[in-house]
């Protein structure tokens, strides 16, 4: 082995030993943006001792809710124009799975069932009762600190007991469709489905209860 193997070799050692159980860490951050988002930019060493800089948008976490009638086989979603949507693609409104943000009381976060039972009143019209927890998900952990509750509800007819349609001063302009299960399911089969959390929910059901999507 010649002499500049055995030193390369020996650097390489001695840079693993440097290195070896490091964790990232942040060095410094800066905030570029305050408004319904906060972008900061922040300069992290990550575990190879590198550094780098990564911008990342904070809004607050979130819950989503997809309400099921297990007797008829129904669910119900929303319809709403989204900005980005309508910017980048034309598209008017998105079907979605009911969501809203976790707000904030006394400097501490509401909690995730409220959250949910208050969104699906102002957006559906819907008493919710049971809730069935099926995960807590990044949204898009590369650019964004959102992580989003995802919840299960059953509800028959007697539940819904408003009209919904979102927030008048919010200018949400929500349409609720109650969809049926089967149709849900073909459109989560064909790719037809755009909102992730809406995907997400519909197979976790479709997993959890076989029977309410007859072949």
């Amino acid at each position: 082995m010649s002499l500049a193997r055995v030193r390369a070799d020996g650097a390489a050692s001695r840079s693993m030993t440097r290195t070896e159980g490091m964790r990232p860490e942040i060095l410094d951050r800066d905030t570029t943006h305050i408004g319904y988002v906060t972008v900061e930019r922040l300069r992290v060493r990550l575990a190879d001792g590198a550094e780098v800089i990564r911008e990342v948008e904070s809004h607050g976490d979130a819950v989503a809710v997809l309400p099921y009638d297990p007797e008829h086989r129904n669910a119900l979603i929303v319809r709403l124009f989204r900005a980005p949507a309508f910017d980048r693609f034309g598209e008017e409104a998105l079907e979605e799975a009911c969501a809203g943000m976790i707000e904030t009381s006394d400097g501490q976060p509401v909690d995730e069932a409220a959250t949910v039972r208050r969104e699906a009143m102002e957006e559906l019209g819907l008493r919710v009762a049971g809730l069935e927890f099926v995960a807590r998900v990044w949204s898009s952990p590369g650019v964004s600190a959102e992580r989003v509750a995802l919840y299960l509800a059953p509800y028959q007819p007697s539940d819904r007991v408003g009209p919904g349609g979102g927030v008048a001063e919010e200018h949400e302009a929500i349409t609720v469709i109650e969809r049926p299960l089967a149709q849900l399911a073909e459109d989560a089969d064909a790719g037809r489905i755009v909102d992730l959390k809406l995907l997400t929910l519909v197979l976790a059901l479709r997993a959890r209860r076989p029977e309410l999507f007859p072949e």
